[in-house]
C-alpha cells in the first residue's frame, strides 16, 4: 500500500484520488477551497462524473480516502505526491502555470522537514520543459533539498475525459510515466500494477508532450471531419456515408500510417488532390482553414529543411534521396526536388545519390518532369553513395538509411554535418513487460552525432 497525497481537488484530483483510493492505497486530497475539502470528508464527490461518488464513499468508509487544506500535513503523511491543479489559458493563450507553481512551492516546504525521500509527479497539462524550468527549481528553493538526492519529479499525464474519467483511469488504453531517471518510476511501478492497457516508460519531456500530441489530433479529427462534411453538404454527397467508409480502412486511415515525423510529403496524388479540395470549397465560398493550411504547413515543413542546411554556412551539400519517398522514382512534387533547387539557388553545391532513380530508366512524365524542373539533374547524380558522403560538408538524408548508408556514415569526419529529414528512427520507450514491445519516440531537434554535429529537422 502506497501513501499518496493529491494536490488539487478538481476533476482531474479528485478522480485520480478515488480511483488511487479504490486501489488500496491510502490517499489525502489537498485543496484550497474548504467547500470541496469538506464535501470529500463527508463521503460526496466534490466535481460531478459518473460513478465518482460510489468510488469517494467506498474510499470514506474504508477509511483510505481523506482531505484536507493543510498541504504541509499532507506531504508529511504520504510518499508520493500528485499534482493535479489546473493550468487554463491566459488572454494571450500561454498556460497559467501559478497553481503549479504554488502547489511546488508547498511541496518544497514540506519537504524542508521531511527526512524520508519523495515523489512529486505532475498530473497536471503542461508544456515540455515544465517539469525541469519550473516544478524541480520551485522545490529545490522552497525545500533546500536536490533533485535526486532527496526527492524526485516524475510525469504522468492524464488521458481522461469528463463523464467517463472513472472508466478511463480504470480501464486506460495507454499509461505514461516519465522521469529522466528510470529508477525515480519504482513507485509508480507499483502504484500501476495491474493496470489495462499499455504502459510506457520515457523521459520527461516525452511524458509532458504526448498530451498535447494527443490534444492537437483529436481536435484536427473532430475539424477535419466537420470540414469535409461541410464540402460534402455542399455538394450534395452522403458525409455520413464517406466518413463510414474513411473509417473503414484501417491500414492507412485510422491507424498508425504517415504519423512518423519525417520530411514533407509530395508525389502525384497528395498535392494535386488536396489543391482541388481547397479550390473546390473556395468556388463554393467555404471557408475550411483545415485544409486549406495543409499545403501551407507542407510548404513551411519544406523550410525548415531548407534553414538548416543554409544554417550550416557549408558550400558542398550532398543529397541521400531524390525521390518523393523511398522505393521508388518518382520525382514529381518530390519535396526534395524543390529542396534543391532552393539550395541551387543559394549557390550551393549539391551532388545526389538515389538508389531508384537513374536518369537514364526515366521515362514519361518523371522525364518530362526533370526537364522542366531540374534539366541539368544529370550533371548532380551519381551512382556512387560512397564519392557523395565523403565529399561533402553537409549530408542530408532524405531517405530511409540502409546498411550501406549507416556504415558510410560512420565514417564520417568531425567536421562534416548529417541533417536527417526523419526517416531514421529515434530511441526506444520502455513499455510495459507484459506487452513485450518498444515503441518508437522521434529524436530531439538537435543532437549528438558519431563524433559530428547531427541535426534532425523532423
Amino acid at each position: 500500500m502506497k501513501r499518496v497525497s493529491v494536490f488539487g481537488l478538481g476533476y482531474v484530483g479528485a478522480v485520480t484520488a478515488a480511483c488511487v483510493a479504490h486501489a488500496g492505497h491510502k490517499v489525502i486530497g489537498i485543496d484550497v477551497n474548504p467547500a470541496k475539502v469538506r464535501m470529500l470528508e463527508s463521503g460526496q464527490a466534490p466535481v460531478l462524473e459518473p460513478g465518482l461518488d460510489q468510488l469517494v464513499a467506498e474510499g470514506r468508509k474504508a477509511c483510505r480516502l481523506h482531505a484536507t487544506t493543510d498541504p504541509i500535513s499532507a506531504v508529511d503523511q504520504s510518499e508520493i505526491s500528485f499534482l493535479c491543479v489546473g493550468t487554463p489559458s491566459l488572454h494571450n493563450g500561454r498556460l497559467d502555470l501559478s497553481s503549479v507553481e504554488r502547489s511546488c512551492e508547498e511541496v518544497g516546504k514540506a519537504l524542508r522537514f521531511k527526512k524520508e525521500f519523495h515523489w512529486v509527479v505532475l498530473r497536471s497539462t503542461v508544456l515540455p520543459g515544465t517539469a525541469k524550468s519550473l516544478v524541480i527549481p520551485t522545490i529545490e528553493a522552497a525545500s533546500r533539498k536536490r533533485a535526486g538526492a532527496d526527492f524526485a519529479v516524475c510525469a504522468n499525464p492524464e488521458f481522461t475525459r469528463e463523464g467517463c474519467a472513472v472508466s478511463d483511469f480504470l480501464d486506460p488504453a495507454i499509461t505514461v510515466l516519465g522521469a529522466d531517471d528510470p529508477a525515480h518510476l519504482f513507485p509508480l511501478r507499483e502504484l500501476y500494477q495491474g493496470i489495462s492497457g499499455q504502459i510506457f516508460e520515457t523521459s520527461l519531456g516525452v511524458a509532458e508532450m504526448v498530451k498535447y500530441a494527443c490534444n492537437a489530433f483529436h481536435a484536427s479529427k473532430v475539424t477535419f471531419a466537420n470540414e469535409i462534411g461541410t464540402l460534402c453538404q455542399q455538394l450534395d454527397v452522403d458525409e455520413r456515408a464517406v466518413m463510414e467508409i474513411f473509417t473503414s480502412d484501417t491500414r492507412l486511415n485510422v491507424s498508425t500510417a504517415y504519423l512518423k515525423p519525417g520530411f514533407a510529403f509530395g508525389g502525384s496524388c497528395l498535392p494535386k488532390d488536396l489543391r482541388a479540395l481547397t479550390y473546390c470549397a473556395k468556388q463554393l465560398d467555404l471557408n475550411l482553414p483545415l485544409l486549406r493550411a495543409i499545403m501551407l504547413s507542407n510548404q513551411a515543413h519544406l523550410e525548415r529543411a531548407v534553414e538548416a542546411v543554409l544554417a550550416t554556412k557549408r558550400k558542398k551539400i550532398g543529397i541521400l534521396g531524390l525521390s518523393f519517398k523511398p522505393g521508388t522514382d518518382d520525382l514529381r512534387e518530390s519535396p526534395s526536388v524543390q529542396l534543391i533547387k532552393r539550395l541551387l539557388g543559394e549557390g550551393r553545391q549539391i551532388k545526389i545519390w538515389d538508389r531508384d532513380v537513374s536518369l537514364g530508366r526515366l521515362v514519361g512524365s518523371n522525364r518530362q518532369f526533370i526537364a522542366e524542373e531540374i534539366p541539368h539533374i544529370g550533371a548532380l547524380l551519381t551512382t556512387d553513395l560512397e564519392e557523395v558522403v565523403k565529399g561533402s560538408e553537409v549530408v542530408v538524408i532524405g531517405t530511409k538509411p540502409t546498411d550501406e548508408i549507416e556504415e558510410i556514415l560512420t565514417a564520417l569526419g568531425p567536421d562534416q554535418v548529417i541533417i536527417d529529414l526523419g526517416f531514421r528512427p529515434g530511441r526506444s520507450v520502455n513499455t510495459d513487460a507484459r506487452n513485450d514491445k518498444t515503441a518508437s519516440a522521434e529524436e530531439s531537434s538537435f543532437q549528438a552525432g558519431r563524433g559530428h554535429l547531427e541535426v534532425a529537422v523532423s
